[in-house]
């Protein structure tokens, strides 16, 4: 018959097992409801090759890893072990303000055009202010857009249409809360690994946000708020022609756009 210590030490050793199980349940459920895959995930947060092992019981979950969760997506550690049915923390306060903004030589705030090509990077260098020195920036001399931030992006692929056409660009003003979101507009979500263009809604009753195409061939899908780390909401369009190649090309272009751009705010 087994004596009590050791009856004792194998449960505690039952409940460490479950403990764990739990924590790597709630961990791929999280990877999973993020959308990304083993070896996506594994590299945000920091982990060679993928997130495989955490997620079959072969590798404990480690402190740098649980702090890269509650930096990055606001994951609540209590939560990961069991301790708190609150899965986020922070969740009213998302930050989507910019986190690097330009200026000219009088202190005003240049609008930076982000091509596509450097949007793909865009998410990764966001707060890198030496990275935006490579993109060209402008001062729009016009009322409308003083005492804001805006930021140009050209827009990819075809999943605005038939608003917003491939290779446009859109001018757009700095969103400062989720709260201040209306389904009526199109915004730019900066997300961790994407720049996209869509239309925002906060279905009722849910934390997540829905980003929503005008394309209809292209099907809704929601995000959670910590995914999204700049805002930016649509104000107007540019349609670029083959000479604005070069940033000489862009800023010639846009001078010749003001009068357009006046008409278009004039209207809204």
């Amino acid at each position: 018959m087994r004596d009590f210590p050791d009856f004792l030490r194998a449960l505690s050793e039952k409940e460490q097992f479950m403990d764990q199980e739990l924590t790597i349940k709630r961990f791929t459920e999280v990877r999973r409801e993020l959308g990304y895959t083993q070896a996506e995930f594994a590299q945000l947060l920091g982990i060679s090759s993928t997130t495989a092992d955490i997620e079959r019981g072969r590798t404990k979950l480690s402190g740098k890893v649980v702090a890269e969760l509650l930096k990055t997506f606001k994951i609540n550690p209590l939560w990961l072990y069991g301790e708190s049915e609150q899965q986020y923390l922070e969740t009213a306060n998302v930050n989507v303000i910019p986190k690097v903004v330009t200026v000219d030589s009088f202190d005003r705030d240049n609008m930076v055009l982000v091509n596509a090509k450097a949007a793909a990077g865009y998410p990764q260098n966001i707060q890198d202010t030496s990275w935006y020195q490579q993109l060209p920036a402008f001062d729009l001399p016009l009322p409308e857009f003083r005492n804001a931030t805006y930021r140009g992006f050209q827009v990819e692929g075809d999943s605005m249409l038939p608003n917003l056409r491939p290779g446009e660009w859109v001018l757009a003003k700095a969103v400062e809360s989720l709260e201040d979101v209306s389904p009526n507009k199109m915004y730019v979500v900066v997300l961790q690994d994407a720049v996209l263009v869509k239309k925002i809604e906060r279905p009722p009753n849910s934390r997540r946000v829905m980003l929503i195409s005008l394309n209809e061939t292209y099907p809704p899908y929601e995000v959670e708020p910590q995914q999204i780390q700049e805002l930016w909401q649509v104000s107007s369009k540019i349609t670029f022609g083959l000479d604005a190649t070069t940033e000489k090309g862009l800023l010639k272009q846009l001078q010749e756009s003001m009068d357009d751009l006046k008409r278009q705010l004039g209207k809204s």
